[in-house]
Protein backbone atom coordinates (compact mmCIF):
# COMPACT_ATOMS: atom_id res chain seq x y z
CA UNK A 1 0.00 0.00 0.00
CA UNK A 2 2.94 2.45 0.95
CA UNK A 3 4.13 1.85 -2.74
CA UNK A 4 0.78 2.60 -4.44
CA UNK A 5 0.64 5.59 -1.96
CA UNK A 6 4.04 6.98 -3.32
CA UNK A 7 2.86 6.09 -7.07
CA UNK A 8 -0.29 8.66 -6.02
CA UNK A 9 2.24 11.01 -5.28
CA UNK A 10 4.26 11.29 -8.34
CA UNK A 11 0.45 10.74 -10.39
CA UNK A 12 0.03 14.50 -8.11
CA UNK A 13 3.61 15.54 -8.88
CA UNK A 14 3.10 14.85 -12.45
CA UNK A 15 -0.33 16.09 -13.15
CA UNK A 16 1.10 19.88 -12.07
CA UNK A 17 4.40 19.64 -14.36
CA UNK A 18 2.61 18.98 -17.01
CA UNK A 19 -0.24 20.59 -16.96
CA UNK A 20 -2.81 18.07 -16.42
CA UNK A 21 -4.45 19.47 -12.53
CA UNK A 22 -2.96 22.41 -10.99
CA UNK A 23 -4.26 22.76 -7.03
CA UNK A 24 -7.19 25.57 -6.83
CA UNK A 25 -5.94 29.44 -5.87
CA UNK A 26 -2.36 28.40 -5.52
CA UNK A 27 -1.04 31.65 -5.46
CA UNK A 28 -3.82 32.66 -2.36
CA UNK A 29 -1.48 28.67 -0.76
CA UNK A 30 -5.05 26.74 -2.03
CA UNK A 31 -8.31 25.96 -1.20
CA UNK A 32 -8.80 22.48 0.22
CA UNK A 33 -10.53 19.53 -2.08
CA UNK A 34 -10.96 21.62 -4.86
CA UNK A 35 -8.45 21.48 -7.90
CA UNK A 36 -8.21 23.27 -11.42
CA UNK A 37 -8.11 20.95 -14.81
CA UNK A 38 -4.69 22.36 -16.43
CA UNK A 39 -4.20 22.51 -20.68
CA UNK A 40 -3.80 19.22 -20.85
CA UNK A 41 -6.01 17.95 -18.32
CA UNK A 42 -9.34 19.71 -20.05
CA UNK A 43 -8.59 18.12 -23.12
CA UNK A 44 -8.31 14.58 -21.40
CA UNK A 45 -11.43 15.76 -19.51
CA UNK A 46 -13.51 16.68 -22.45
CA UNK A 47 -12.45 13.29 -24.29
CA UNK A 48 -13.49 11.00 -21.53
CA UNK A 49 -16.85 13.25 -21.44
CA UNK A 50 -17.33 12.46 -25.55
CA UNK A 51 -16.48 8.98 -25.08
CA UNK A 52 -19.16 8.63 -22.31
CA UNK A 53 -21.64 10.29 -24.51
CA UNK A 54 -21.00 8.66 -27.55
CA UNK A 55 -21.85 5.66 -26.34
CA UNK A 56 -24.16 5.93 -24.21
CA UNK A 57 -26.75 8.76 -26.52
CA UNK A 58 -25.14 8.22 -29.69
CA UNK A 59 -24.96 4.76 -29.82
CA UNK A 60 -28.69 4.05 -28.02
CA UNK A 61 -31.73 5.26 -30.13
CA UNK A 62 -33.53 5.77 -26.88
CA UNK A 63 -31.02 7.44 -24.57
CA UNK A 64 -31.74 11.16 -25.25
CA UNK A 65 -29.30 13.96 -23.52
CA UNK A 66 -30.12 16.97 -21.09
CA UNK A 67 -28.63 20.19 -19.49
CA UNK A 68 -30.27 20.79 -17.04
CA UNK A 69 -29.59 23.80 -13.94
CA UNK A 70 -27.37 23.59 -11.21
CA UNK A 71 -29.98 26.09 -9.19
CA UNK A 72 -33.03 24.46 -8.30
CA UNK A 73 -36.36 25.05 -6.45
CA UNK A 74 -35.38 24.21 -2.95
CA UNK A 75 -38.21 21.86 -2.13
CA UNK A 76 -37.15 19.82 -4.90
CA UNK A 77 -34.51 18.43 -1.92
CA UNK A 78 -37.24 17.61 0.63
CA UNK A 79 -39.05 15.68 -1.71
CA UNK A 80 -35.83 13.84 -3.01
CA UNK A 81 -34.71 12.75 0.52
CA UNK A 82 -31.68 14.73 0.56
CA UNK A 83 -32.95 17.41 2.76
CA UNK A 84 -33.34 14.85 6.36
CA UNK A 85 -31.27 12.00 4.62
CA UNK A 86 -28.21 13.08 2.57
CA UNK A 87 -25.79 12.42 5.69
CA UNK A 88 -22.39 11.11 6.29
CA UNK A 89 -21.88 9.41 9.29
CA UNK A 90 -18.53 10.71 11.02
CA UNK A 91 -16.22 10.37 13.93
CA UNK A 92 -13.47 11.73 15.35
CA UNK A 93 -10.15 10.64 16.84
CA UNK A 94 -8.99 12.49 19.81
CA UNK A 95 -5.44 12.03 19.68
CA UNK A 96 -4.98 13.15 15.90
CA UNK A 97 -8.15 15.20 16.01
CA UNK A 98 -8.64 13.99 12.92
CA UNK A 99 -12.01 12.99 11.28
CA UNK A 100 -13.12 10.32 9.46
CA UNK A 101 -16.29 8.69 7.67
CA UNK A 102 -17.08 5.76 10.00
CA UNK A 103 -18.56 3.53 7.19
CA UNK A 104 -15.05 4.02 5.17
CA UNK A 105 -13.46 3.46 8.35
CA UNK A 106 -14.89 0.22 8.21
CA UNK A 107 -15.20 -0.90 4.89
CA UNK A 108 -11.48 -0.24 5.27
CA UNK A 109 -11.17 -2.71 7.39
CA UNK A 110 -12.91 -5.42 5.72
CA UNK A 111 -10.66 -4.85 2.91
CA UNK A 112 -8.05 -5.84 5.01
CA UNK A 113 -9.26 -9.29 5.59
CA UNK A 114 -10.04 -9.59 2.10
CA UNK A 115 -6.22 -8.71 1.25
CA UNK A 116 -5.23 -11.59 3.67
CA UNK A 117 -7.64 -13.58 2.02
CA UNK A 118 -6.15 -13.12 -1.22
CA UNK A 119 -2.87 -13.45 -0.21
CA UNK A 120 -3.72 -17.27 1.07
CA UNK A 121 -4.90 -17.80 -2.61
CA UNK A 122 -1.99 -16.52 -4.09
CA UNK A 123 0.09 -18.61 -2.04
CA UNK A 124 -1.63 -21.43 -2.72
CA UNK A 125 -1.69 -20.68 -6.69
CA UNK A 126 2.40 -20.74 -6.31
CA UNK A 127 2.44 -23.78 -4.37
CA UNK A 128 0.48 -26.12 -6.24
CA UNK A 129 0.51 -24.50 -9.88
CA UNK A 130 -1.48 -25.77 -12.74
CA UNK A 131 -3.40 -28.04 -10.76
CA UNK A 132 -4.68 -25.56 -8.32
CA UNK A 133 -8.48 -25.12 -8.33
CA UNK A 134 -9.55 -21.82 -7.18
CA UNK A 135 -13.21 -22.13 -6.33
CA UNK A 136 -12.71 -25.26 -4.51
CA UNK A 137 -9.66 -23.56 -2.21
CA UNK A 138 -11.66 -20.93 -1.54
CA UNK A 139 -14.74 -22.99 -0.34
CA UNK A 140 -12.70 -25.25 1.46
CA UNK A 141 -9.73 -23.48 3.35
CA UNK A 142 -9.83 -23.37 6.89
CA UNK A 143 -8.07 -19.74 7.25
CA UNK A 144 -9.77 -18.64 3.80
CA UNK A 145 -13.02 -19.69 5.77
CA UNK A 146 -12.42 -17.90 8.76
CA UNK A 147 -12.12 -14.69 7.33
CA UNK A 148 -14.95 -15.07 5.05
CA UNK A 149 -16.84 -15.27 7.91
CA UNK A 150 -15.33 -12.45 9.94
CA UNK A 151 -16.64 -10.20 6.86
CA UNK A 152 -19.87 -11.40 6.54
CA UNK A 153 -19.94 -10.93 10.41
CA UNK A 154 -18.83 -7.58 10.12
CA UNK A 155 -21.27 -6.75 7.21
CA UNK A 156 -24.82 -7.84 8.87
CA UNK A 157 -23.48 -5.70 11.73
CA UNK A 158 -22.92 -3.10 9.54
CA UNK A 159 -25.70 -3.35 7.20
CA UNK A 160 -28.17 -3.45 10.23
CA UNK A 161 -26.81 -0.26 12.23
CA UNK A 162 -26.36 1.71 9.58
CA UNK A 163 -29.45 0.78 8.32
CA UNK A 164 -31.38 1.34 11.74
CA UNK A 165 -29.42 5.23 11.85
CA UNK A 166 -27.80 3.36 14.99
CA UNK A 167 -25.07 5.55 15.53
CA UNK A 168 -23.95 3.89 18.72
CA UNK A 169 -23.85 0.67 17.32
CA UNK A 170 -21.56 2.18 14.39
CA UNK A 171 -19.37 3.73 17.66
CA UNK A 172 -19.60 0.03 19.06
CA UNK A 173 -18.43 -2.26 15.99
CA UNK A 174 -15.24 0.38 15.19
CA UNK A 175 -14.19 -0.33 18.80
CA UNK A 176 -15.19 -4.06 18.87
CA UNK A 177 -12.92 -4.24 15.54
CA UNK A 178 -10.33 -2.50 17.26
CA UNK A 179 -9.73 0.37 14.25
CA UNK A 180 -7.24 2.72 15.01
CA UNK A 181 -6.44 5.59 13.53
CA UNK A 182 -4.23 6.24 10.53
CA UNK A 183 -2.50 9.27 12.08
CA UNK A 184 -2.25 8.41 15.77
CA UNK A 185 -1.98 5.25 15.95
CA UNK A 186 -5.13 5.31 18.81
CA UNK A 187 -8.52 3.84 19.33
CA UNK A 188 -9.44 7.06 21.30
CA UNK A 189 -12.90 7.99 19.37
CA UNK A 190 -15.82 10.55 19.58
CA UNK A 191 -19.21 9.43 19.34
CA UNK A 192 -20.60 9.20 15.85
CA UNK A 193 -22.23 12.11 14.46
CA UNK A 194 -24.59 12.74 10.83
CA UNK A 195 -23.70 15.69 8.84
CA UNK A 196 -25.64 16.32 6.06
CA UNK A 197 -23.44 17.12 2.99
CA UNK A 198 -25.55 19.83 1.42
CA UNK A 199 -24.13 23.66 0.25
CA UNK A 200 -26.57 26.22 1.01
CA UNK A 201 -27.09 29.52 -0.48
CA UNK A 202 -29.06 32.90 -0.89
CA UNK A 203 -31.14 33.74 -4.02
CA UNK A 204 -32.57 37.48 -4.43
CA UNK A 205 -31.74 40.52 -2.35
CA UNK A 206 -33.40 39.53 0.90
CA UNK A 207 -31.83 36.56 3.07
CA UNK A 208 -33.54 34.34 5.29
CA UNK A 209 -35.38 30.78 5.10
CA UNK A 210 -37.55 31.80 2.12
CA UNK A 211 -35.07 32.47 0.08
CA UNK A 212 -32.25 29.84 1.07
CA UNK A 213 -31.46 27.25 -2.11
CA UNK A 214 -29.28 24.76 -2.49
CA UNK A 215 -26.42 23.53 -4.40
CA UNK A 216 -27.60 20.42 -6.11
CA UNK A 217 -25.78 17.32 -4.60
CA UNK A 218 -26.44 15.31 -7.58
CA UNK A 219 -27.24 15.95 -11.44
CA UNK A 220 -30.30 12.97 -10.55
CA UNK A 221 -32.87 15.29 -9.63
CA UNK A 222 -32.93 17.76 -12.78
CA UNK A 223 -33.59 14.36 -15.28
CA UNK A 224 -36.37 13.16 -12.76
CA UNK A 225 -38.11 16.85 -12.83
CA UNK A 226 -38.06 17.41 -16.74
CA UNK A 227 -39.00 13.15 -17.02
CA UNK A 228 -42.67 14.29 -18.71
CA UNK A 229 -40.97 17.35 -20.45
CA UNK A 230 -38.73 15.08 -22.37
CA UNK A 231 -41.20 11.98 -22.88
CA UNK A 232 -43.51 13.90 -24.41
CA UNK A 233 -41.54 16.37 -26.33
CA UNK A 234 -39.27 13.77 -27.34
CA UNK A 235 -42.31 11.45 -28.09
CA UNK A 236 -40.29 8.45 -25.70
CA UNK A 237 -41.24 5.28 -25.53
CA UNK A 238 -40.25 3.01 -22.46
CA UNK A 239 -37.91 1.68 -21.52
CA UNK A 240 -35.85 4.69 -22.46
CA UNK A 241 -32.94 6.76 -21.14
CA UNK A 242 -32.35 10.19 -20.37
CA UNK A 243 -28.14 11.14 -19.81
CA UNK A 244 -26.68 14.24 -18.55
CA UNK A 245 -23.05 15.45 -17.84
CA UNK A 246 -22.86 18.39 -14.93
CA UNK A 247 -21.29 19.65 -11.73
CA UNK A 248 -22.38 19.24 -8.24
CA UNK A 249 -21.37 19.79 -4.86
CA UNK A 250 -21.10 17.99 -1.60
CA UNK A 251 -19.45 19.58 1.24
CA UNK A 252 -17.21 16.68 1.88
CA UNK A 253 -15.43 16.87 5.59
CA UNK A 254 -13.30 14.07 4.75
CA UNK A 255 -12.47 15.47 1.06
CA UNK A 256 -8.96 13.96 0.44
CA UNK A 257 -6.89 12.03 -2.27
CA UNK A 258 -6.41 13.90 -4.98
CA UNK A 259 -9.47 14.33 -7.22
CA UNK A 260 -11.42 11.01 -6.13
CA UNK A 261 -13.14 13.23 -3.10
CA UNK A 262 -14.23 16.42 -3.82
CA UNK A 263 -16.65 18.88 -2.75
CA UNK A 264 -17.06 20.35 -6.80
CA UNK A 265 -16.74 17.38 -8.96
CA UNK A 266 -18.76 16.26 -12.26
CA UNK A 267 -21.13 13.72 -12.74
CA UNK A 268 -22.07 11.30 -15.81
CA UNK A 269 -26.07 10.48 -14.92
CA UNK A 270 -28.10 8.38 -16.87
CA UNK A 271 -31.79 7.37 -15.69
CA UNK A 272 -33.05 4.78 -17.71
CA UNK A 273 -36.90 4.34 -17.54
CA UNK A 274 -38.63 1.11 -17.48
CA UNK A 275 -41.85 -0.28 -16.47
CA UNK A 276 -42.56 -1.67 -13.13
CA UNK A 277 -41.62 -5.19 -12.39
CA UNK A 278 -38.88 -5.17 -15.17
CA UNK A 279 -35.82 -2.92 -13.15
CA UNK A 280 -34.40 -6.47 -12.00
CA UNK A 281 -33.93 -7.00 -15.68
CA UNK A 282 -32.45 -3.52 -16.80
CA UNK A 283 -30.61 -3.37 -13.68
CA UNK A 284 -28.69 -6.58 -14.46
CA UNK A 285 -28.71 -5.34 -18.26
CA UNK A 286 -26.75 -2.36 -17.19
CA UNK A 287 -24.42 -3.46 -14.93
CA UNK A 288 -23.28 -5.90 -17.77
CA UNK A 289 -22.97 -2.79 -19.94
CA UNK A 290 -21.37 -0.61 -17.74
CA UNK A 291 -18.70 -2.64 -16.62
CA UNK A 292 -18.05 -4.05 -20.35
CA UNK A 293 -17.47 0.26 -21.35
CA UNK A 294 -14.77 0.09 -18.44
CA UNK A 295 -12.63 -2.34 -19.88
CA UNK A 296 -12.70 -1.69 -23.56
CA UNK A 297 -10.23 1.19 -22.69
CA UNK A 298 -7.90 -1.68 -22.11
CA UNK A 299 -6.57 -0.52 -18.45
CA UNK A 300 -6.63 -3.51 -17.59
CA UNK A 301 -9.73 -5.91 -16.66
CA UNK A 302 -8.47 -6.90 -13.28
CA UNK A 303 -8.68 -3.09 -12.02
CA UNK A 304 -12.44 -3.89 -12.15
CA UNK A 305 -14.69 -5.48 -9.53
CA UNK A 306 -18.22 -5.05 -8.39
CA UNK A 307 -19.14 -4.68 -4.80
CA UNK A 308 -23.20 -5.03 -3.83
CA UNK A 309 -23.72 -2.30 -1.29
CA UNK A 310 -24.17 -3.41 2.21
CA UNK A 311 -26.85 0.00 3.13
CA UNK A 312 -29.63 0.49 0.44
CA UNK A 313 -30.15 4.35 -0.13
CA UNK A 314 -34.01 5.48 0.94
CA UNK A 315 -34.99 5.34 -2.70
CA UNK A 316 -32.85 1.89 -3.78
CA UNK A 317 -33.84 -1.94 -3.87
CA UNK A 318 -30.16 -2.91 -5.44
CA UNK A 319 -28.07 -1.17 -5.50
CA UNK A 320 -24.03 -2.19 -6.74
CA UNK A 321 -20.74 0.13 -7.29
CA UNK A 322 -17.90 -0.67 -10.01
CA UNK A 323 -14.81 -0.56 -8.11
CA UNK A 324 -11.44 0.29 -9.40
CA UNK A 325 -8.12 -0.56 -8.38
CA UNK A 326 -7.05 3.18 -7.34
CA UNK A 327 -3.11 3.42 -6.30
CA UNK A 328 -5.37 3.60 -2.80
CA UNK A 329 -6.46 0.12 -3.32
CA UNK A 330 -10.25 -0.25 -4.74
CA UNK A 331 -12.76 1.95 -4.17
CA UNK A 332 -15.96 3.49 -6.21
CA UNK A 333 -15.98 4.42 -9.45
CA UNK A 334 -19.20 3.79 -11.11
CA UNK A 335 -22.64 3.27 -9.08
CA UNK A 336 -25.45 0.99 -10.64
CA UNK A 337 -28.64 1.67 -8.72
CA UNK A 338 -32.72 0.40 -8.96
CA UNK A 339 -33.96 3.48 -7.72
CA UNK A 340 -37.57 1.92 -8.22
CA UNK A 341 -40.55 4.80 -8.61
CA UNK A 342 -39.65 6.40 -5.71
CA UNK A 343 -38.50 9.80 -7.21
CA UNK A 344 -41.03 10.15 -10.17
CA UNK A 345 -43.71 9.69 -6.90
CA UNK A 346 -41.96 12.27 -4.43
CA UNK A 347 -42.10 14.64 -7.09
CA UNK A 348 -45.74 13.88 -7.50
CA UNK A 349 -46.34 14.03 -3.75
CA UNK A 350 -44.41 17.83 -3.18
CA UNK A 351 -45.25 19.60 -6.61
CA UNK A 352 -49.26 17.93 -6.77
CA UNK A 353 -48.25 17.38 -10.51
CA UNK A 354 -48.75 13.68 -12.67
CA UNK A 355 -45.58 12.15 -13.53
CA UNK A 356 -46.81 9.26 -15.49
CA UNK A 357 -46.51 7.66 -18.36
CA UNK A 358 -49.04 6.34 -20.73
CA UNK A 359 -48.52 2.97 -21.93
CA UNK A 360 -50.40 2.30 -25.11
CA UNK A 361 -49.37 -1.49 -25.07
CA UNK A 362 -50.89 -1.92 -21.35
CA UNK A 363 -53.12 0.33 -22.09
CA UNK A 364 -52.84 2.49 -18.53
CA UNK A 365 -50.82 5.07 -16.56
CA UNK A 366 -47.96 4.46 -14.25
CA UNK A 367 -45.06 5.78 -12.61
CA UNK A 368 -42.08 3.94 -14.07
CA UNK A 369 -39.18 2.70 -12.20
CA UNK A 370 -36.02 3.66 -12.75
CA UNK A 371 -32.22 2.18 -13.24
CA UNK A 372 -29.47 4.69 -12.56
CA UNK A 373 -25.90 4.50 -13.67
CA UNK A 374 -23.75 7.60 -11.79
CA UNK A 375 -20.01 7.83 -12.90
CA UNK A 376 -17.56 10.28 -11.27
CA UNK A 377 -15.86 11.89 -14.15
CA UNK A 378 -13.04 13.22 -12.05
CA UNK A 379 -12.69 9.97 -10.72
CA UNK A 380 -12.64 8.55 -14.21
CA UNK A 381 -9.88 10.93 -14.67
CA UNK A 382 -8.23 9.70 -12.09
CA UNK A 383 -8.55 5.82 -12.94
CA UNK A 384 -7.11 6.49 -16.81
CA UNK A 385 -4.03 8.70 -15.40
CA UNK A 386 -3.18 6.05 -12.84
CA UNK A 387 -3.41 3.23 -15.20
CA UNK A 388 -1.53 4.55 -17.59
CA UNK A 389 0.99 6.33 -15.60
CA UNK A 390 4.26 4.02 -16.27
CA UNK A 391 8.58 4.54 -14.91
CA UNK A 392 9.59 1.98 -17.31
CA UNK A 393 13.33 0.73 -17.25
CA UNK A 394 14.41 1.25 -20.96
CA UNK A 395 16.75 -1.90 -22.53
CA UNK A 396 19.70 1.24 -22.60
CA UNK A 397 19.81 1.65 -19.30
CA UNK A 398 17.85 4.57 -19.40
CA UNK A 399 14.19 4.73 -18.15
CA UNK A 400 11.14 7.06 -19.21
CA UNK A 401 7.41 7.96 -17.73
CA UNK A 402 4.83 7.27 -19.90
CA UNK A 403 1.59 7.58 -20.16
CA UNK A 404 -0.12 5.07 -21.82
CA UNK A 405 -3.53 6.87 -22.30
CA UNK A 406 -6.08 4.87 -24.77
CA UNK A 407 -5.36 6.65 -27.96
CA UNK A 408 -8.79 8.15 -28.34
CA UNK A 409 -8.64 10.17 -25.22
CA UNK A 410 -4.90 11.16 -25.25
CA UNK A 411 -5.12 15.14 -25.21
CA UNK A 412 -3.06 15.11 -28.50
CA UNK A 413 -3.24 12.47 -30.76
CA UNK A 414 0.02 13.10 -32.76
CA UNK A 415 2.79 15.38 -32.00
CA UNK A 416 4.61 16.67 -35.59
CA UNK A 417 8.61 17.34 -35.02
CA UNK A 418 10.92 18.85 -37.09
CA UNK A 419 14.32 16.98 -37.26
CA UNK A 420 16.03 20.45 -37.16
CA UNK A 421 14.96 23.64 -37.04
CA UNK A 422 16.24 25.12 -40.70
CA UNK A 423 16.19 23.44 -44.67
CA UNK A 424 12.96 24.15 -44.47
CA UNK A 425 11.82 21.27 -42.08
CA UNK A 426 9.68 23.36 -40.06
CA UNK A 427 7.79 24.76 -42.90
CA UNK A 428 6.85 20.67 -44.32
CA UNK A 429 6.36 20.47 -40.66
CA UNK A 430 3.57 23.01 -40.48
CA UNK A 431 1.93 22.57 -43.14
CA UNK A 432 1.24 18.98 -42.30
CA UNK A 433 0.01 20.09 -39.08
CA UNK A 434 -2.20 22.11 -40.40
CA UNK A 435 -3.82 19.82 -42.57
CA UNK A 436 -4.59 17.83 -39.76
CA UNK A 437 -6.24 20.20 -37.58
CA UNK A 438 -9.24 20.20 -38.88
CA UNK A 439 -9.89 16.38 -37.53
CA UNK A 440 -7.20 15.80 -34.72
CA UNK A 441 -5.62 17.51 -31.67
CA UNK A 442 -1.84 18.10 -32.68
CA UNK A 443 0.92 19.93 -31.14
CA UNK A 444 4.03 21.00 -33.21
CA UNK A 445 7.38 20.96 -31.26
CA UNK A 446 11.07 22.25 -32.55
CA UNK A 447 13.23 22.37 -29.60
CA UNK A 448 15.96 20.01 -28.00
CA UNK A 449 16.54 17.08 -29.58
CA UNK A 450 14.69 13.86 -30.88
CA UNK A 451 15.36 12.07 -28.47
CA UNK A 452 13.73 14.51 -25.86
CA UNK A 453 10.89 15.94 -27.87
CA UNK A 454 10.37 11.96 -27.77
CA UNK A 455 10.52 12.00 -24.05
CA UNK A 456 8.36 14.79 -23.53
CA UNK A 457 5.44 13.22 -25.75
CA UNK A 458 5.74 10.22 -24.01
CA UNK A 459 5.05 11.63 -20.29
CA UNK A 460 1.70 13.69 -21.84
CA UNK A 461 0.60 10.16 -23.41
CA UNK A 462 0.57 11.32 -26.84
CA UNK A 463 0.21 8.12 -29.05
CA UNK A 464 2.08 9.10 -32.31
CA UNK A 465 4.96 11.17 -32.96
CA UNK A 466 5.73 11.89 -36.28
CA UNK A 467 9.16 13.52 -37.25
CA UNK A 468 10.42 15.12 -40.81
CA UNK A 469 13.51 15.14 -42.40
CA UNK A 470 15.68 15.83 -45.37
CA UNK A 471 14.41 13.13 -46.74
CA UNK A 472 11.04 13.82 -46.43
CA UNK A 473 10.68 16.72 -49.16
CA UNK A 474 12.02 14.29 -51.68
CA UNK A 475 10.47 11.20 -51.05
CA UNK A 476 7.24 12.70 -48.93
CA UNK A 477 7.41 9.70 -45.96
CA UNK A 478 7.40 10.71 -42.75
CA UNK A 479 8.38 8.42 -39.78
CA UNK A 480 6.12 7.67 -37.43
CA UNK A 481 6.86 6.75 -33.68
CA UNK A 482 4.89 4.52 -31.54
CA UNK A 483 4.37 5.28 -27.51
CA UNK A 484 4.17 2.47 -26.32
CA UNK A 485 6.61 0.16 -27.90
CA UNK A 486 8.90 3.12 -29.59
CA UNK A 487 8.78 1.24 -32.52
CA UNK A 488 9.49 3.57 -35.32
CA UNK A 489 8.35 3.20 -39.52
CA UNK A 490 8.07 5.27 -42.63
CA UNK A 491 4.44 5.93 -43.90
CA UNK A 492 3.98 8.26 -46.82
CA UNK A 493 2.85 11.46 -45.61
CA UNK A 494 -0.17 11.17 -47.81
CA UNK A 495 -1.91 8.21 -45.59
CA UNK A 496 -1.32 10.05 -41.82
CA UNK A 497 -4.91 10.85 -41.48
CA UNK A 498 -5.75 7.78 -42.57
CA UNK A 499 -3.52 6.20 -40.18
CA UNK A 500 -4.68 8.55 -37.33
CA UNK A 501 -8.85 7.98 -37.68
CA UNK A 502 -7.91 4.05 -37.61
CA UNK A 503 -5.62 4.20 -34.85
CA UNK A 504 -6.79 7.29 -32.50
CA UNK A 505 -10.46 7.98 -34.19
CA UNK A 506 -13.91 7.49 -32.21
CA UNK A 507 -14.44 4.14 -33.75
CA UNK A 508 -11.77 2.90 -32.86
CA UNK A 509 -13.02 2.93 -28.96
CA UNK A 510 -16.53 2.71 -29.83
CA UNK A 511 -16.44 -0.73 -31.99
CA UNK A 512 -15.55 -3.12 -29.65
CA UNK A 513 -19.38 -1.81 -27.65
CA UNK A 514 -21.37 -2.80 -30.39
Amino acid sequence: MEQNQDKLKEIISHSKEYGFIFPSSEIYDGLAATYDYGQLGVELKNNIKAYWWKSMVQMHSNIVGLDTSIFMHPTIWEASGHVDAFNDPLIDNKDSKKRYRADVLIEEHLEKIKQKIDKEVTKAKERFGAAFDEDQFRATNPNVLRNAEKILTIENRMRSTLGANDLEGVRQLIIDLEIVCPVSGTKNWTEVRQFNLMFSTEMGSVAGDASTIYLRPETAQGIFVNFLNVQKSGRMKIPFGIAQIGKAFRNEIVARQFIFRMREFEQMEMQFFVQPGEEMKWYDYWKNQRIQWHKNLGLGDNNYRFHDHIKLAHYANAAADIEFNFPMGFKELEGIHSRTDFDLKQHEKFSGKKLQYFDTVLNENYVPFVVETSVGLDRMFLSVLSASFKNEALEDGTSRIVLSIPPALAPYKVAILPLIKKDGLPEKAMEIMKELQFDFSVQYDEKDSIGKRYRRQDAIGTPFAVTIDHQSLEDNMLTIRHRDTMLQERIPIASLAAFLTEKTGWSSLLKNLN
